[in-house]
């Protein structure tokens, strides 16, 4: 099954089809969103050229959602879209309890009838308008989001094949290696291929990681901040226009009848009419929350910063835990697993930020994978995990950091194969055994540094992380040879000791 992903341009356009599909399925929530709050608002215009702007709108919206169902079900090359619908996505549009095909289609066809109604003969109880508002708070939302489930889960299951077989790749690459570094020069040449090639793997899985990290917290605020985001503007408007109405009516009708005069103290309009600008403010609030994850992201991955640079190492611990702050309270509240923080030292440490970022990842990951794997011990001795991160500047201005949890500990037997890489102890699909040795690769071969771990099986385990002051490294190489300029350094030699601090 793996052999159609041989194809690296076939993976690409997979991975295509399915954000396509995704986003697609995903728009047709907004679009049903967008027509049902245009159709209330049919209700309140008397102009007939705004009348017929907004019958218009609703027009091209509903033939914009008609025509991405059709797309999503039958194909369509244009928008990326493939018709190989899978059983269970086929079973979502076509049978019970979801028929969202069946579903689309008369909400569509609901729409269509509405606009061509006459605006006096237009109310709120008219079944075309009641059955659109139906749909669009419950029932066909329901189903639109069965659907972007399932789209997400299959597109999951793609992705792990996709892992998989690139990690028999990396191990076929890795064989071929061993066996070239016998044979003659003409095939050296070909050792240098297989080495780009493993370098290529390794930062696709890195990568691979940050944008899995990406998707949990997407997956955690997806519907929410969907909606916030595309209806906000249109809200506030509407909103503003509503009150600005009813002012107006307030103003001209000064003594409505008491029928009117006992709903509006019933549902205490103005607390309503005050209220509604400060919810306005909190969604906005929200968005901005986004903007500062988002930033945080950026912070945590560095991916413009390709060489050394001084940078405060709290900021990227801070970044990397903010990254996985949902992972560190369980849904029932039960189990919460705390941060302490003891950091010592203020100084500037010039690192690879990016890639000390991914190792903080790694190891926190693996320390609160450690911890929930024992969440039922935990409550049943009312014991709360806990993660220590410990930072202080050691003798020789060696940079210390130590991450220390109280999770169940490590056998000696596995503490030995924790840095070879594909050696893993997590079920299959959750691991792929690269994570502490790549980071082992960065803090030992690109920073000169050391990780090690230290556990006892009860007692927990703790990660030591030492970094050298290379500034001051480099200024002993330069002294070096400023009093030794009789020698000549082979460009081999400092290729070598560049390729020495490469990330492998």
């Amino acid at each position: 099954m793996l052999t159609k992903y041989l194809d690296t341009e076939h993976i690409t356009a997979i991975r295509e089809v399915n954000a396509a599909v995704i986003n697609i399925s995903g728009r047709q929530r907004m679009l049903s969103q967008r027509i049902a709050l245009l159709a209330l608002k049919l209700l309140t215009i008397s102009s007939s050229d705004k009348r017929k702007a907004i019958e218009q709108e609703i027009k091209e919206l509903a033939t914009l959602m008609e025509h991405s169902h059709n797309g999503l079900i039958g194909g369509n090359p244009a928008l990326k879209l493939a018709s190989n619908l899978s059983p269970e996505i086929a079973e979502i549009y076509f049978e019970p309890p979801f028929n969202l095909d069946r579903k689309i289609r008369s909400f569509v066809d609901a729409v269509r009838c509405l606009v061509e109604i006459e605006p006096e003969k237009l109310h709120p109880e008219n079944r075309y308008l009641q059955y659109i508002l139906e749909q669009a708070d419950r029932h066909l939302l329901e189903a639109l989001d069965r659907v972007v489930s399932q789209y997400q889960s299959e597109q999951e299951e793609q992705d792990l094949l996709i892992s998989h077989y690139q990690h028999k790749l990396y191990q076929k690459s890795c064989q071929a290696a061993e066996k070239a570094r016998s044979r003659t020069q003409e095939l050296e040449r070909a050792i240098e291929t297989l080495k780009q090639t493993q370098l290529q793997l390794i930062q696709a899985e890195k990568m691979s990681s940050l944008g899995q990290l990406v998707a949990g917290i997407a997956h955690e605020i997806n519907n929410p901040i969907s909606f916030i985001h595309g209806n906000i503007n249109y809200a506030d408007r509407y909103i503003r226009d509503l009150l600005a109405v009813l002012s107006l009516y307030q103003q001209n009708y000064p003594d409505p009848s008491s029928e009117i005069q006992d709903f509006l103290e019933e549902i205490e309009f103005e607390f309503v009419a005050a209220d509604l600008p400060k919810i306005l403010q909190s969604m906005q609030l929200g968005t901005s929350r986004i903007r500062d994850i988002v930033v945080s992201l950026r912070n945590f991955s560095r991916l413009d910063e390709a060489n050394m640079k001084e940078v405060n190492i709290h900021d990227g611990i801070d970044s990397t835990l903010l990254i996985l702050q949902h992972r560190l309270k369980s849904a029932d509240s039960q189990f919460k697993i705390e941060i302490i923080k003891e950091y010592n030292c203020s100084n500037l440490v010039e690192c690879h930020a990016g890639l000390l970022n991914q190792v903080f990842m790694n190891i926190l990951s693996n320390s609160i994978d450690a911890l929930e794997q024992h969440k039922e011990i935990f409550i049943k001795e009312n014991r709360t995990p806990h993660i220590i991160i410990h930072t202080a500047l050691k003798e020789g201005d060696r940079l210390q950091i130590r991450i220390e949890d109280n999770g169940p500990g490590i056998a000696e037997t596995t503490q030995k194969k924790l840095f070879e890489p594909f050696f893993t102890t997590k079920p299959v699909g959750k691991g792929t055994g690269l994570g502490l040795s790549i980071s082992h690769q960065i803090i030992v071969e690109r920073h000169q540094g050391t990780l090690q771990c230290y556990s006892q099986l009860g007692e927990g385990t703790t990660f030591t992380i030492e970094l050298p002051d290379l500034r001051k490294k480099k200024s002993t190489q330069t002294e070096f040879r400023t009093q030794n300029s009789k020698i000549v350094f082979e460009a081999k030699n400092m290729g070598d000791m560049t390729e020495a601090i490469a990330i492998v």
